[in-house]
């Protein structure tokens, strides 16, 4: 087998054994995805070549110890004190009621969907609106009767909005950096494209909402306990770095907790530990890919498709379509869209420059497809939160993920249709 080929198989492992399995037994949770990249990690321990067996494992263990998947681990833990600390003390009632009684029915996915909109452009991460609203939507979800896959996905796809488009976001950094152009061209080139895609939706929530009916009778809501969610949204929007957020919500939590007798200290500190643990298969799922991307990586599997991908262009729409793909890709290989763009930004600056290619375009088709891929793949950050969050699989979320789709058509019609017309050769 070519290496470059035998260095990605064990992506098709982790299908076969999870996506696969699972699509026959019918059911998502007959496979645990721990599992799944369990197995996968062995298989690919076991045919990396070149290295002797504890350097294999050695080379994986730093994988999974990488800086950024730490931090993500740090994220999660934070993220299941807060959620379970404020759900114990009843903030998340309090805010599903409190958004009951404010919207209309027909404007609660919509309503939904704009505030993930907002909170990601201004804080520059999805991970971070996933964290703030997931359980919210869960808790209208299960008011108005709505499947949670389905209220959850409004979140997940609103947070890719401002993924993509927000002017602090890692992804729209890294892609004008190795493009070469400022980030206000870039936005301005960037929502051309993508804000056609959440008009759509926006409207579509708008359409389904109709059939939305909210409990007739709401309860009246405590204020003070709602005080948790407002903080973390103001102090997110405001730019303070997400584990400050989440630390902030914790300690009022367990303040406005303790104040309402909801909990004692020890039953606060229960409630973080039961979400702390429940976050134990997110975190050895990060970690297992993170060690299994760099066997991967390793292997050569990535510069096997970047090679492949780059052996035939013809002309500006391959080139486009060349850029799309490899940064895709990429990010299915080590489930984090800013390493793709900063795995595969040289390559496509040098593939723009031969076919000239604006690199304000480049610079969107790198951010955009980075993040469709981003959403899409159930071993990502994004949909890992979401699910662990609202008790769910990644995989049920998936098919309701209106906006990453709709992103990624408008994002080939605009090569297909040399859009915007300025900025395509």
């Amino acid at each position: 087998m070519n290496k470059g080929l035998l260095a990605l198989s064990p992506i098709a492992v982790f299908l076969a054994v999870y996506v696969v399995t699972s699509i026959i037994a019918g059911d998502f949770y007959k496979v645990p995805i721990s599992v799944a990249f369990l197995i996968t990690s062995i298989y690919a321990v076991c045919t990396c070549r070149g290295l002797p067996l504890r350097e294999r494992i050695t080379l994986f263990s730093r994988g999974a110890g990488d800086a950024n998947i730490m931090l993500m681990l740090w994220i999660f833990i934070l993220a299941g004190a807060f959620a379970a600390s404020a759900k114990s003390m009843g903030a998340i009632d309090a805010t599903v009621n409190l958004t009951l009684q404010l919207l209309p029915d027909n404007l609660l996915l919509s309503g939904l969907f704009i505030a993930a909109c907002f909170i990601s452009l201004s804080i520059g991460t999805s991970v971070g609106t996933v964290v703030a609203l997931t359980p919210i939507a869960a808790g209208i979800a299960e008011a108005t009767g709505t499947d949670v896959p389905f209220v959850v996905a409004v979140v997940v796809g609103g947070a890719f909005f401002g993924d993509n488009l927000s002017f602090i976001s890692d992804t729209t950094i890294m892609a004008t950096r190795t493009q070469g152009c400022r980030m206000s061209d870039k936005f301005r080139v960037n929502s051309m494209i993508v804000v056609p895609a959440a008009a759509v939706v926006l409207l579509l929530y708008v359409i389904l909402g109709t059939q939305l009916h909210a409990p007739q009778q709401v309860p009246s809501v405590d204020a003070l306990k709602v005080l948790p969610y407002v903080v973390v949204l103001v102090t997110a929007v405001a730019g303070v770095d997400v584990m400050v957020v989440l630390v902030v919500g914790i300690l009022l939590s367990g303040i406005i907790g303790l104040f309402y007798g909801s909990y004692d200290v020890f039953g606060w500190f229960s409630a973080m530990g039961n979400g702390i643990l429940g976050m134990g298969e997110l975190i050895i799922v990060t970690m297992l890919a993170g060690g299994l991307m760099a066997l991967i990586r390793h292997g050569g599997g990535i510069a096997f498709v970047i090679e492949r991908l780059t052996r035939r262009i013809y002309g500006a729409r391959g080139a486009e379509f060349t850029i799309g793909g490899l940064v895709a890709f990429t990010d299915v290989c080590t489930a984090n869209n800013t390493v793709a763009i900063l795995t595969v930004g040289p390559i496509a600056k040098e593939i723009a420059d031969r076919y000239g290619i604006d690199p304000r375009k480049s610079a969107s088709l790198l951010d955009t497809f980075s993040c469709l891929a981003q959403a899409l793949i159930p071993y990502g950050a994004q949909l890992l939160m979401a699910a662990s969050l609202a008790a769910l699989s990644p995989v049920q979320i998936i098919p309701y993920l209106y906006y990453p789709f709709c992103m990624g058509i408008c994002a080939i019609l605009a090569i297909l249709f040399r859009w915007p017309r300025r900025y395509s050769v």
